[in-house]
């Protein structure tokens, strides 16, 4: 417990007596605890926690993903309240722990789980839930569909106390502050918990009937395999936003005149391709096209985004590579899709004037004439240090007169739409710059002047 806030070991001990009291029942004499089937889910329970801590599974297996919560929940609808509580303490406390204190953590989820569990079990039997699973102690047969009743009444409790006692958590040790620490967590959770409790049920009935314990492990193994499917598409898109996170960092720290540009333009990206009806998955990709715009930057001189003062025309030559530059930097990225195309050609214009190749029309990729709008509407609303940023309907005005020359006009239409429809948050027209601050001159003798390139090229970013 060493390293853990005292107002947490406060809340983990608290947790842990009281799951204790809870489990005192089972132990007593007497008590007629179906030990039998106890061991067999407290079993099952510590056989999905162990390949987490096998050096030849590693990291590859779910933690946390609620492969063996069916398992829990199984035993929240076989056994009594005292009995289910002891079910998880095993696999909790053998377990594998990321981060530490171990101990703590361990502890902690231990005391969790079979609280949690407890309470699962006794509003089971407040609903009557044992009586609806037949078998040798119900009937027959299951009494479908009336099962589901309590099932999914179980559930539910089972999501709101375990999301009560992680915020508890989450307040004593993270210091997380109380109007926050339990925002979003019953949402979350309460859609997945439904679908443990069906495996459950379904385990449960299995358990009960004539086939015995061993069937229920038909529900178990494609339930812990998708778990583990679905633990590794969380991995694999927690990498990505690491990598875009990494290279849009590495872009701020070199233009710190256009910091946040990037986030603000894939928002702006993703309420256009929302407009327009685009597939979730087209949607993401274009969002990390509006972010990674201008990755390429990290290819330009460092003198040159910096300069105080007009550029030279071969300085501007320079500038205008940065497009072909991020094209290259993530060619290799193979998750950005369609996104590297708009990298590379978000600055083309409809009337073929643009660069890097001077495309025209329909000739554009449909992501860079999006991401075109969202670049020059977000340098025309976002304050730099050299000069105020337009208001939100100046900068569509501007945009629409543009149509059809610069910009597609249906693209522009779509924005304006979103607009309409969303608006455009405060913390979109935040300073750009660590320069300067709303409220002064709009540009100082000797500051970087806008780079707006020439009447027609609105807000046109370096």
């Amino acid at each position: 417990m060493r390293g853990t806030p005292g107002a947490a070991r406060v809340h983990i001990l608290c947790t842990a007596v009281c799951a204790a009291v809870c489990a005192v029942p089972a132990l007593s004499p007497g008590a007629g605890t179906p030990w039998g089937t106890l061991g067999l889910l407290a079993a099952l329970s510590t056989a999905c926690e162990l390949p987490g801590r096998c050096r030849y599974f590693g990291r590859a297996v779910p933690v946390g993903a609620g492969s063996f919560f069916p398992v829990l929940l199984t035993a929240a609808f076989l056994l009594p309240p005292s009995a289910a509580v002891l079910v998880a303490v095993p696999g909790a406390l053998a377990g594998r722990v990321d981060r530490p204190p171990v101990t703590a953590r361990r502890l902690w989820r231990a005391a969790q789980l079979a609280l949690t569990v407890g309470a699962a079990s006794w509003t089971y039997g407040l609903l009557g839930g044992p009586a609806t699973l037949g078998g040798a102690s119900g009937g027959t047969v299951p009494d479908l569909p009336y099962a589901l009743v309590p099932a999914c009444a179980t559930a539910l409790v089972f999501s709101l106390v375990l999301a009560a006692l992680d915020g508890g958590i989450r307040v004593t040790a993270e210091r997380v502050a109380v109007r926050h620490a339990w925002r979003g967590l019953p949402a979350r959770s309460v859609g997945p918990h439904l679908v443990h409790a069906l495996a459950g049920l379904m385990m449960a009935v299995l358990w009960r009937s004539t086939y015995g314990p061993l069937s229920a492990l038909v529900v178990l193994l494609p339930m812990y395999i998708s778990c583990w499917v679905f633990a590794q598409y969380h991995r694999r898109n927690a990498a990505h936003r690491a990598t875009i996170r990494a290279l849009v960092q590495a872009v701020d720290i070199k233009d710190g005149y256009t910091r946040g540009h990037s986030e603000r333009v894939g928002r702006a990206s993703e309420l256009i391709a929302r407009e327009l009806g685009m597939e979730e998955s087209r949607m993401e990709a274009l969002r990390f096209a509006g972010i990674l715009h201008d990755v390429g930057k990290l290819g330009v001189p460092t003198r040159i985004l910096r300069k105080d003062g007009p550029l030279t025309p071969e300085e501007r030559r320079v500038i205008e590579l940065h497009p072909e530059y991020g094209h290259e930097i993530v060619r290799g990225i193979g998750f950005l899709d369609e996104a590297r195309a708009a990298i590379l050609h978000h600055h083309e214009r409809l009337d073929g004037s643009g660069y890097p190749y001077g495309l025209a029309g329909d000739g554009i990729p449909e992501f860079a004439r999006v991401v075109a709008v969202a670049d020059a509407f977000d340098a025309m609303t976002s304050t730099r240090s050299y000069r105020r940023g337009r208001p939100v309907p100046a900068a569509v005005e501007e945009l629409r007169r543009c149509a059809g020359s610069q910009f597609d006009p249906r693209m522009v239409r779509a924005l304006a739409r979103a607009l309409d429809r969303h608006g455009w948050s405060a913390a979109a027209n935040t300073v750009t710059s660590d320069e300067e601050r709303p409220g002064l001159p709009a540009q100082r003798a000797g500051s970087r002047p806008p780079a707006t390139g020439s009447p027609g090229r609105p807000g046109q970013p370096r």
